[in-house]
């Protein structure tokens, strides 16, 4: 159960705190809302305590927004988007407050997931960028699941040469398209410097980057179209 305010009704709540609590009973935590927000959780505390937040409304809002219309529930995806909703603090002579930068989710033990979907996508999955470019950072180790319409991949369905070694092979959709996963801490995964540097070389797109993997590993054909994509990572063992 996450924690309620003990200041009695929403009511009395600032609207930061009421999109918080929104949050909270969609099953986030505070400190999830922070790392949302890539602040420090004693920020989220404050909405309630000392009537802060006013600043974060917009990004609260959209991020709920995602949440509850866009069905989009990854977390480094909602922190993308309240990055681009989360106004810079300034200085005294207004200039811009130095801030941590960078939204990427990755836990101190190398885990961080990140999921696009069509319209990401057709864009590059330039949101996945910054995640593989930490994960190389780091020396992590990555894995992905792609999404195509069956037609696109060159082995059949749960083929050992497909994704040797991994027990979720293949999940089917309605839609006549299928999602694969490559790579898994079992067995043992990409080397995520090895993918930065193949993003690098498609211009940051990762999608391309992806693609063009699958196509010269004899997974997929050179017109298949990705409609989803997933990046993993964790620390080598």
């Amino acid at each position: 159960m996450p924690r309620r305010n003990t200041r009695g009704r929403h009511g009395e709540l600032n609207e930061a705190a009421r999109l918080a609590d929104r949050l909270q009973q969609a099953g986030y935590t505070r400190r999830d809302i922070a790392r949302i927000l890539d602040r420090d959780p004693s920020l989220v505390s404050q909405f309630y305590t000392k009537n802060k937040g006013a600043a974060f409304v917009p990004a609260l809002r959209q991020v709920v927004a995602a949440l509850e219309a866009g069905g989009i529930t990854d977390l480094p995806e909602l922190a993308a988007i309240a990055a681009r909703h989360t106004q810079r603090r300034t200085t005294a002579s207004g200039a811009r407050a130095r801030v941590r930068g960078k939204a990427v989710l990755i836990t101190p033990t190398g885990t961080g997931t990140g999921r696009v979907g069509a319209q990401a996508i057709a864009s590059g999955s330039a949101r996945l960028r910054p995640l593989i470019a930490e994960a190389a950072r780091r020396g992590l180790r990555l894995a992905f699941t792609v999404r195509l319409a069956k037609t696109g991949y060159l082995h059949p369905s749960g083929s050992r040469t497909d994704s040797p070694g991994i027990r979720r092979d293949v999940t089917q959709r309605a839609d006549h398209t299928e999602e694969r996963s490559y790579g898994s801490a079992q067995t043992g995964g990409f080397d995520a410097a090895d993918f930065a540097r193949r993003v690098d070389a498609a211009a940051g797109d990762v999608t391309a980057a992806v693609h063009q993997w699958l196509v010269q590993t004899g997974r997929i054909h050179p017109d298949a179209h990705i409609t989803h994509l997933e990046i993993r990572t964790w620390r080598p063992r």
